[in-house]
């Protein structure tokens, strides 16, 4: 086969192996924007950012080495059993031999250079003045307090997540209202430069008209900007990738239309007061100070009873070559055994423990001082987010009146200007507020949403 030839067959294999090669890529491509298309609700996001938050993790792992730490403290009660064993090499001595009379010499220490010990030993403290029951009890408490904080976390990520979604709802819907507003210049300076065209109007009219048109572009790149800083923020709470599209519902923003509507069923505007006078303060974070003050006591009492005699049982089985506590020493396999009890009562240590008390009592008094500044925080905290919210209602009412009112001024004036009794300016001046009550609805609508997930944070659900 000539090289022509040759050269022809792999220009056509490689072009085939290349459209296969985007044929697989498209297909891929297009499996994964139609799973990233998939509309994702507020409770999905929720649902993700609790699955693959890092924060979560985290603390899950401390809590695992508080349960690893309680069981140690528990352990520390029973008893320690251990195998011990070693060889020890010795110089030579002198045998030691007592002559008798009408008997062969006596060997009483031989030269055994080679000296063979193992010991199964047991060690089990049986008094201790409270003090391993208070350790124990300080580590339960302190897993109970890492448990707390994870709900503590994970209803700040829930809130956090929250905003950040109704951040990016609230950006999307910015966006489509400014590109609407835009559109409908676009469609004014059209109708503008027809009628200059025809000589009805002055030339300013369409400069005006042109300079207002440029204004909402820069805040079309504005709201574009700021809708992508929104989804990366939501994206990284929920662990998505960074290329993966964050489809919400076409209707997330206008779930609340009418005025007196709620923004969410959980909390209506008639329980707002109801739920502010007889909220619960046992948060999380106030249940895991609870807890923490009381690991603090724990450990005051742990280190008080150092200063309480200890009581101790000690045993043990020796099997060595020679046994020392066989008498004549001889140079063979011996076992023997011991059990004692002992006494350890500390009568001066430096002030090492008075030391250590008093570190653990004030660790306690600053946990305390916590948690009273807490509880007036979350006292301040509910009031403030149930105003927070009655204001975000009327606040909807509000802006869907401002809505019906520059909708009809706008209708009025497009007439008039029709009929040539006002100028463009007026055009563009409606145009301008009908875009600003409709931003001002979006921004009432995600505010009340945020406001109702903050009181709900603030009451500890």
């Amino acid at each position: 086969m000539t090289d022509d030839g040759m050269t022809a067959r792999w220009f056509l294999l490689r072009r085939f192996i290349l459209g296969a090669l985007a044929v697989v890529v498209f297909t891929a491509g297009t499996q994964g924007h139609a799973f990233a298309q998939e509309p994702l609700t507020l409770d999905e996001a929720i649902a993700r950012g609790v699955k693959y938050s890092a924060r979560l993790a985290e603390l899950e792992a401390r809590r695992a080495g508080t349960v690893a730490a309680e069981a140690g403290r528990a352990a520390a009660k029973l008893p320690v059993a251990a195998l011990q064993g070693g060889y020890t090499r010795t110089n030579h001595v002198d045998e030691f031999i007592i002559p008798t009379l009408g008997q062969a010499p006596r060997l009483l220490y031989p030269d055994v250079p080679n000296n063979y010990r193992a010991r199964l030993d047991l060690q089990w403290p049986i008094y201790t003045a409270g003090r391993a029951d208070a350790l124990e009890r300080a580590a339960r408490a302190e897993v109970s307090a890492v448990v707390e904080d994870i709900e503590a976390a994970r209803a700040d990520l829930k809130l956090e997540i929250t905003r950040a979604y109704w951040a990016l709802v609230t950006a999307r819907e910015t966006e489509t209202v400014v590109a609407r507003s835009v559109a409908s210049l676009d469609a004014h300076i059209k109708d503008l430069q027809s009628r200059l065209e025809q000589g009805l109007i002055p030339p300013n009219e369409v400069l005006t008209a042109q300079a207002q048109r440029s204004r909402e572009q820069v805040l079309s790149i504005e709201s574009a900007n700021s809708r992508a800083v929104a989804e990366a923020d939501l994206r990284r709470l929920i662990g998505a990738d960074r290329g993966e599209i964050l489809n919400l519902p076409a209707d997330a923003a206008s779930r609340s239309q009418a005025p007196n509507v709620p923004p969410s069923a959980r909390i209506g505007p008639e329980q707002t007061k109801t739920a502010t006078a007889t909220s619960d303060p046992e948060r999380a974070e106030r249940r895991a100070l609870g807890q923490r003050l009381k690991a603090a006591q724990e450990r005051e009492a742990a280190t008080a009873a150092g200063a309480k005699p200890q009581l101790f049982v000690a045993g043990g089985y020796d099997y060595a070559r020679p046994n020392p506590r066989i008498f004549p020493r001889a140079d063979r396999w011996e076992d023997s055994w011991d059990a004692s009890v002992n006494v350890s009562w500390t009568l001066w240590d430096g002030g090492r423990r008075r030391a250590e008390q008093a570190e653990a009592a004030a660790a306690a008094r600053a946990i305390e001082s916590r948690i009273t500044e807490l509880d007036r925080q979350v006292a301040f905290e509910v009031e403030a987010r149930g105003l927070e919210l009655d204001s975000a209602r009327a606040a909807i009412a509000a802006a869907d009146e401002g809505i019906r009112s520059a909708l009809e001024a706008r209708r009025v004036i497009g007439e008039r200007y029709q009929a040539g009794v006002v100028t463009s300016t007026d055009v563009l001046d409606a145009e301008l507020a009908v875009l600003q009550a409709q931003l001002d609805r979006t921004r009432a609508l995600a505010s009340a949403r945020l406001a109702e997930a903050r009181l709900e944070r603030a009451l500890g659900r």
